[in-house]
């Protein structure tokens, strides 16, 4: 198993800004594995920082259950104070999430569970060229090949 390590990810925003997860834990409950990531930015509380997680467990039919799991909370904005000069602190207004889930029966092999995992990608991100499927890394790791961050 892999050692649970920082992810590094750009956004999506016009100009793109590169984001730091840190390893938070691992958990093991009930034959599932948990890992938690979440960004250290200074100046913000823990609630309102980005995170990820990853989920790995079996069912009793033999099948694979992968997820990963990232959300970005949104800030509110604060417009000044009241009459008695009083501004409140900034709260999560909301967040946005996005899941990825896999099945895989446990008779399935790594090369099928990257080719699925690839074509997913690419069909996200309408890539209708030849590109070479990442293999390291906490999600290739966790779909490919079925192993958990320890």
């Amino acid at each position: 198993m892999s050692n649970i390590a920082n992810i590094v990810a750009f956004d999506g925003a016009a100009t793109p800004v590169s984001h730091t997860l840190i390893p938070i834990s691992v958990t093991r409950q009930k034959g599932e594995v948990l890992a938690e990531w979440r960004e250290n930015l200074s100046g913000v509380p823990v609630y309102a920082q980005v995170r990820c997680t990853m989920k790995l467990s079996k069912s009793r039919q033999g099948v694979y259950r992968t997820e990963k799991k990232v959300v970005v909370p949104v800030m509110e904005s604060i417009a000044g104070n009241n009459a008695a000069g009083y501004t409140a602190a900034p709260r999560v207004a909301y967040e946005n999430t996005v899941i990825t889930v896999g099945y895989f029966h446990e008779r399935s092999d790594a090369i099928g569970r990257r080719l699925a995992r690839q074509l997913s990608i690419n069909i996200d991100g309408s890539v209708a060229t030849s590109v070479t499927p990442v293999q390291t890394g906490p999600v290739p790791e966790l779909f490919d090949t079925l192993v958990a961050p320890t």
